[in-house]
């Protein structure tokens, strides 16, 4: 197992893209966000999106929700012994809380949900982390009170620590419900006149498409609580950035793009991401080029708001993108236009 010993350093290619107007709890910031990516458009539209921010006043973020989850698997000898070990679980949340805050310091229990399948049990425990994306925090947590468990109910046994009714890593209907990590929206209004001369198209056609396309097209694909058009790059662009958990952009791209007309005739436009899993601590932060990307959107990880100042940053990025890219659409051509032009630039200039 010698490979195991030697590193390979791997380079992405990383821009920053500068004065993101981004407003924290009623504070304006003009924010700059590294994107680690081999597409090279993103930098581009992104940095359109920036513009816009600029323009309309700002985006506005929120997070409304922030904790980690991992789900246990334990087995009764029926299902009415299952059925008794739920109510009893539920009698002892307090127990279960002074547990978990026990096995780390960051750890705080925020609820618990059980399904049970026959005899099976599925105990989704919602832990909130601190600054750490808390995946190693709340598996740990869960140690304990799987233990804890099956010391004190009859006829129960240990299965698993982790079920996938957590959901970590898969496309699930849960984590949309529930949510895993940090919920958070973006939002922001644009003027008529700079959807046209900066977007190149209009409120209404804008609109009309995210109908079509988001929404529609992605029922007709069977999407499951998603409907955008392209989250996963933007956010994994900062993952890798940022020495986060890549692989967790796959519950990490779920969310939705939703679209109005606001008064005026000008343009509401949102995102909504329910499952954005990042830190601000933790294995990955710690490496060179991550803690200086980290310093440059100011998310110290001494600073208790931090990895939620990093969520917020990337909910508005993404809405910087993926604005910019609807409208691009809107107009037949402009995008394979914009692909090859860009493209062909970056060859020319390594050549």
């Amino acid at each position: 197992m010698k490979f195991l010993n030697t590193i390979i350093p791997t380079t992405i290619p990383t821009k920053v893209i500068e004065n993101i107007s981004i407003i924290f709890n009623g504070t304006k910031e003009a924010v700059s966000v590294p994107l680690a990516t081999f597409e090279t458009p993103l930098w581009h539209s992104t940095k359109r999106g920036a513009l816009i921010s600029q323009k309309s006043g700002g985006i506005t973020t929120i997070v409304s929700d922030d904790f980690m989850t991992r789900s246990i698997i334990l087995e009764a000898s029926n299902s009415f012994d299952a059925f008794e070990c739920k109510k009893w679980i539920l009698e002892k949340k307090k127990e279960i809380s002074t547990l978990v805050e026990r096995s780390s310091r960051f750890a705080k229990l925020h609820d618990i949900h059980i399904e049970n399948v026959g005899r099976l049990m599925y105990i989704r425990l919602a832990i909130t982390t601190g600054n750490a994306s808390g995946h190693n925090i709340s598996t740990k947590a869960a140690d304990e009170v799987a233990n804890f468990i099956v010391n004190n109910c009859l006829n129960i046994k240990y299965v698993s620590v982790s079920g996938n009714y957590c959901t970590d890593k898969k496309n699930s209907a849960v984590n949309g419900i529930l949510g895993r990590g940090k919920r958070v929206s973006a939002e922001i209004i644009v003027p008529k006149d700079v959807c046209e001369t900066v977007l190149k198209t209009s409120p209404q056609k804008i609109c009309e498409l995210n109908t079509k396309k988001n929404l529609v097209g992605s029922i007709l694909a069977g999407s499951i609580r998603s409907a955008n058009a392209h989250y996963a790059n933007i956010i994994l662009a900062i993952y890798l950035a940022t020495g986060q958990d890549a692989a967790n952009i796959v519950e990490g791209s779920q969310g939705i793009t939703f679209a109005d007309i606001n008064g005026n005739d000008d343009l509401y436009f949102s995102v909504t991401i329910p499952n954005l899993i990042v830190g601000t601590i933790g294995n990955g932060k710690n490496l060179d080029f991550a803690a200086k990307n980290l310093e440059l959107m100011k998310c110290d990880p001494y600073n208790s708001y931090s990895a939620k100042r990093l969520a917020a940053i990337i909910a508005s990025t993404v809405l910087c993108s993926e604005l910019s890219l609807m409208a691009a659409q809107t107009n037949m051509g402009e995008l394979m236009a914009s692909h090859i032009a860009l493209e062909r630039e970056r060859k020319n200039a390594e050549q």
